[in-house]
């Protein structure tokens, strides 16, 4: 029986290899007639389909056949196949669609010779022509998983490309147009647009992945790792650098430094340099959000701690260490100095009475020596609360 069979195969093979490039005309029109990608010759060129077709019936019929072409042959031939239609970036399911044409071409073509064959085979030609199928699908699945890891390969460079072109950027490097130019095509953006440069202080046990976040607000970034921090261009187009203030706010990544918005990929080295200004006035893991803009005071006095020493010595003098008081006296100055120096308006929002503001206002004036009505005090207080809360 197995001989049988084995003649038989031979049989149909043989048939189907005499008639190889009539089988490789049918099976090309009825993809095209079933595709119009394919039909379009775009991404693959009608010719290049024609000849791998021609290649692979010839490689499936003769391992049906169990003829000479080596196993290394039909595996090495799928692999190409799915390698080639990855790089092409014809989807899978449209591939897989064309070798299931494949098999029912095949399978009409086979049908011809079996006609002739004596009724008493006619059970063994039905079972030796339903193995067809399995060589296609055997066919189908060594393409299949070559097609996915040439595409997980793809993706790996298309990522790595696009990090260098978000690093030249960062670097400075994007003053040159043709560098402007290359990143805007790698990454998918416009040269000229609204974006923001953000920088997260993660915390590393526990690193948050700030893309999906800003995809469901639909925000483009990018991001990279960068001294163990997330590194981000943002894409704004027509939203408001708040309002992602307010998206990442929300989601509570870490400590996060924002640039001002700007026009031009050529200065996103001046913004991730404005960003990380604005990152260092916050606590490494706070879970705030420092827009520069913002903060420009506390971004001026955490670049130089002595001076901000100074202004806290000066305007309020030993506020600081009053003890359990001292916290009370600073947010009464502070809500005050908000509230216009308004008494009235300041009591109104820490709930208690104008009497009660101007004796801790009193006894802040006593410490510092400085009197509510200067104009100077003012300010310096201002700015001396500001310089006690920034990091140093």
């Amino acid at each position: 029986m197995a001989q049988d069979e084995a003649r038989l195969r031979r049989h149909l093979a043989s048939s189907l290899l005499d008639d190889i490039d009539g089988i490789t005309g049918r099976l090309v029109s009825d993809i095209c007639a079933h595709s119009a990608l394919y039909a379009s010759g775009r991404p693959v060129p009608l010719a290049d389909l024609r000849a791998i077709c021609r290649d692979n019936l010839v490689l499936v019929v003769k391992d049906f056949g169990r003829m000479p072409a080596g196993a290394d042959d039909f595996t090495a031939a799928a692999t190409e196949t799915g390698r080639r239609r990855a790089g092409q970036g014809m989807p899978l399911d449209t591939v897989l669609m064309a070798y299931r044409r494949g098999g029912r071409v095949l399978w009409q073509a086979m049908t011809e010779p079996l006609r002739g064959r004596p009724a008493g085979e006619q059970d063994l030609a039905l079972d030796v022509a339903g193995a067809l199928w399995e060589t296609i699908d055997r066919f189908s699945t060594v393409m299949s998983d070559a097609y996915r890891l040439a595409q997980l390969e793809l993706q790996h460079r298309r990522e790595s490309r696009r990090g260098a072109f978000l690093e030249a950027l960062l670097e400075g490097r994007g003053s040159d147009p043709a560098v402007a130019a290359a990143a805007s095509a790698a990454l998918g953006i416009p040269v000229t647009d609204s974006y923001v440069v953000v920088v997260i202080d993660q915390n590393p046990a526990d690193p948050a992945a700030p893309e999906p976040v800003l995809k469901e607000a639909d925000l483009w970034s990018f991001w990279r790792t960068r001294a163990a921090r997330s590194t981000g261009l943002v894409r704004l187009a027509s939203l408001e650098p708040a309002k992602l203030a307010a998206v990442l706010r929300t989601a509570r990544l870490g400590a996060v430094g924002m640039s001002p918005a700007f026009r031009s990929l050529a200065d996103a080295d001046t913004a991730l340099r404005l960003a990380e200004r604005a990152l260092g006035t916050l606590s490494p893991h706070s879970g705030e959000v420092a827009e520069l803009d913002e903060r420009l005071v506390e971004a001026m006095l955490t670049g130089d701690a002595e001076m901000a020493d100074r202004i806290v010595a000066r305007y309020l003098g030993g506020v600081p260490e009053c003890g359990p008081d001292a916290v009370l006296l600073m947010d009464t100055l502070n809500t005050w100095l908000a509230m216009g120096c308004s008494a009235p308006r300041t009591a109104e929002r820490l709930y208690c009475h104008r009497n009660t503001i101007l004796n801790r206002l009193e006894r802040i004036s006593e410490i510092t020596g400085w009197s509510i009505e200067s104009g100077e005090a003012r300010l310096g207080w201002a700015l001396a609360l500001r310089a006690a809360r920034v990091p140093r």
